[in-house]
């Protein structure tokens, strides 16, 4: 089995969280002894790195074709998500993200493609009905990294916000690679918006956030799961202020013993608080073994038809697989930050 993700760039610390999480679903399978067509299975992870490039990660994923593995848990971002799953679906390789939510990924037509997150569509509409609703935004700023993600999350979040009365005052354009967004936010700021979304990555939102507050901008931010990580108060210091940004994940448990049982069971192991999505990569490797077991087969051409009827409980709750692959019934938590804490607002759907 193989898990992709950038374990070097921008957002190393989340693909490196996503990695750990599919580390400990193949320790605690191998603890289990598992029973495969009469053999005791022992479960290897081939770890990649696609460094959140597009041509490293149909790189990537024709090696894990040749390795001839039995399934991928990946790849992070939607982009590389997306490019891969071509090169997967050719070999007849099953391939679960644990993160990548841009709808395009599962409007393909491949049966080898599943993500066990809501997508953009479930979250830019949940965000912007939020801002227009809960928050009483009426003037926003839209900006995206012009990524599959921030783009697509953007266009969902601006076409709720207009249905529910809010004007889009501005909106700009900046790539997941930019460090400087003086020219962009002076702009905004001569538009007095009360409120800026951001699609893009936490390590953009960080520097953003600080700039913010040096141009002195009056307004609230709110972006989606990317920026909603536990390195955000680190990256973005003295720009973060408490209940001044909203941000929302694609995927939400409510009172899950199970899912504090992961968190404590992780931090023991990697002396660090999970990122954002270790427990659903940790779902995905063990939805993969549910399917081998029920199938009696580690043969992908074997165990497909039973991954996309799967009703598998996992440490994030019950998963389920529509007719594209998306996960039924997908969860949304939104937070704040409280003392350089993320604070669960609510979980909707």
């Amino acid at each position: 089995m193989a898990h992709v993700g950038p374990i070097t760039g921008p957002v190393a610390h989340v693909g490196k969280d996503n990695e750990n999480g599919a580390r400990m679903a193949i320790d605690d399978l191998n603890a289990r002894g598992i029973v495969i067509d009469g053999k005791k299975i022992k479960f290897v992870l081939q770890a990649e790195d696609d460094a959140s490039d597009p041509k490293q990660a149909t790189s990537v994923a024709q090696k894990l074709v040749d390795a001839k593995v039995a399934a991928v848990i990946g790849h992070l971002q939607s982009g590389t998500s997306i490019l891969a799953s071509k090169i997967y679906y050719d070999a007849g390789i099953p391939q679960i993200s644990p993160s990548a939510t841009s709808s395009k990924y599962t409007q393909q037509g491949f049966n080898t493609i599943f993500r066990v997150v809501a997508n953009d569509a479930q979250l830019g509409v949940v965000m912007g009905r939020y801002a227009a609703k809960t928050l009483q935004a009426r003037r926003i700023a839209v900006i995206d990294d012009r990524t599959a993600y921030g783009q697509g999350l953007a266009t969902q979040f601006v076409k709720e916000a207009k249905a529910n009365g809010v004007a889009i005052v501005a909106t700009q354009y900046t790539s997941d690679r930019a460090i400087d967004f003086s020219a962009i936010l002076t702009a905004i700021k001569a538009r007095k918006p009360d409120l800026i979304f951001f699609g893009g990555i936490d390590a953009s939102a960080a520097a953003m956030l600080r700039q913010i507050r040096q141009l002195g901008i009056q307004a609230r931010f709110m972006g989606g799961d990317a920026i909603c990580t536990s390195a955000l108060p680190r990256l973005a210091g003295e720009g973060l202020i408490d209940d001044n940004l909203y941000c929302a994940i694609a995927g939400g448990v409510e009172d899950n013993l199970a899912l504090d049982a992961f968190k404590a069971a992780y931090k023991k192991k990697y002396q660090a608080d999970i990122v954002q999505y270790a427990p659903y990569t940790y779902d995905a490797v063990m939805i993969i073994a549910d399917v081998m077991q029920q199938a009696n087969s580690v043969d992908p051409k074997k165990y497909l038809p039973v991954l996309a009827r799967i009703r598998h409980t996992g440490v994030t709750g019950k998963i389920a697989f529509d007719k594209n692959g998306d996960i039924r019934n997908g969860t949304l938590s939104i937070y704040t930050f409280r003392n350089g804490q993320q604070t669960l607002l609510t979980v909707t759907r």
